[in-house]
């Protein structure tokens, strides 16, 4: 009896168990941008601009100011007909809007507005 009970409860995990979707989004990885001029609309001066994009669609921020991390927060990020949504949760940053391009010299980042958001490292 001892047996059979054993065998109904590993059958139940073994059935119960889901397997976890891989996500291998090309936005997957680490995207850097070089900052032109020291400020942006948020007042922040930075000279470099990291992103860290993780299969979760969570990701985080560094911004950069003479080689030292003077910002940094977490974000969000979805893919919806190939547009990229960035959300700030909990700053007042407002949303990105990117679409990935393939260039000569890499892939790339472009806001939908047509200016560069970011590189592929």
């Amino acid at each position: 009896m001892k047996y059979v009970f054993n065998c109904l409860v590993l059958m139940v995990l073994v059935t119960s168990c889901s397997k976890i979707e891989e996500n291998n989004d090309p936005i997957i990885g680490i995207w850097q941008h070089t900052v032109k001029t020291a400020t942006n609309e948020n007042k922040m001066v930075v000279d470099n601009e990291e992103w860290i994009f993780n299969d979760v669609y969570l990701g985080r921020f560094h911004g950069y100011s003479k080689g030292q991390v003077v910002f940094l927060t977490d974000f969000s990020w979805s893919v919806q007909d190939g547009i990229y949504i960035v959300s700030y949760p909990g700053t007042d940053f407002p949303d990105d809007f990117v679409k990935m391009e393939e260039t000569d010299n890499g892939t790339i980042l472009m806001r939908t507005e047509g200016k560069l958001f970011a590189e592929k490292q």
